[in-house]
């Protein structure tokens, strides 16, 4: 059924990348986020600038993760270290909770000034999951889930959401670790067994598979199939319009 096995009853989707356009809205704003700072060390040590990649960086380092841990990730392969700081720390801050919120505001400026945009195969199988009984969560990493999910028109279409807010919330652990999907299924009363997990990203294919979820689909936007198919996917796609052959609209 809509490309999935016969056992599966629920689909968990991440948002950005999956669901909605606004990976490349995220990878710009660290892209502008880092580089800032990376120009500014580099002028105060003396070290040369090497900026930040959005291909290999964001997708080994930062894609799929918490704010707070992309941002140790990244500056940890470059040999950077900084104080935590704490999460009421002002974007001038260089600190870890700092650099993820002047990340922020850089993301929710893009989002004001572009909008958000649904991926037109992603809108389709949403509408044909509900349509055929299929459970349906959102399991983002972003604490602007909501917004998005709003903003892009498709809040109606999940039952559960389980972002950066509630993992913060609830202390769960981010992906890679499989904490913020198991908590989507228990809300949804499902088994992990009996789910599907939709990700574009790494470390969320990785969770799901230490989750030990019956099928996880890795969705490639950018080239990283082999590389989602070694972390884990059954099957990779590049588009959730390519699963619905057949099925309704």
């Amino acid at each position: 059924m809509l490309g999935l096995p016969d056992h599966v009853t629920a689909c968990l989707f991440d948002l950005d990348g999956v669901l909605t356009q606004t990976a490349k809205v995220h990878n710009a704003a660290w892209e502008e986020t880092f580089n800032n700072f990376l120009r500014g060390r580099a002028a105060a040590t003396g070290e040369p600038f090497r900026p930040f990649d959005p291909g290999a960086d964001y997708s080994q380092y930062v894609d799929g993760r918490p704010r707070a841990d992309g941002v140790r990730s990244f500056l940890a392969s470059r040999g950077v270290v900084l104080a935590e700081g704490s999460v009421e720390d002002p974007p001038e801050a260089d600190t870890v909770h700092g650099i993820g919120t002047r990340k922020n505001e850089i993301l929710l400026r893009r989002i004001a000034e572009d909008g958000v945009q649904v991926y037109d195969g992603s809108l389709a199988y949403l509408h044909a999951a509900r349509w055929v009984g299929l459970h349906r969560a959102v399991v983002s990493a972003s604490a602007n889930c909501r917004d998005v999910l709003i903003a892009a028109g498709i809040e109606e279409l999940v039952e559960v959401r389980v972002d950066g807010v509630v993992a913060r919330e609830k202390g769960l652990r981010g992906k890679p670790d499989p904490d913020t999907f198991l908590a989507a299924a228990a809300q949804l009363g499902v088994e992990p067994a009996n789910s599907a997990v939709f990700e574009d990203a790494l470390a969320g294919v990785a969770a799901a598979r230490a989750g030990e979820f019956g099928w996880v689909v890795g969705v490639d936007r950018v080239g990283i199939g082999d590389e989602l198919l070694t972390h884990g996917a059954d099957i990779v796609v590049s588009d959730l319009g390519d699963l619905l052959a057949g099925a309704p609209r």
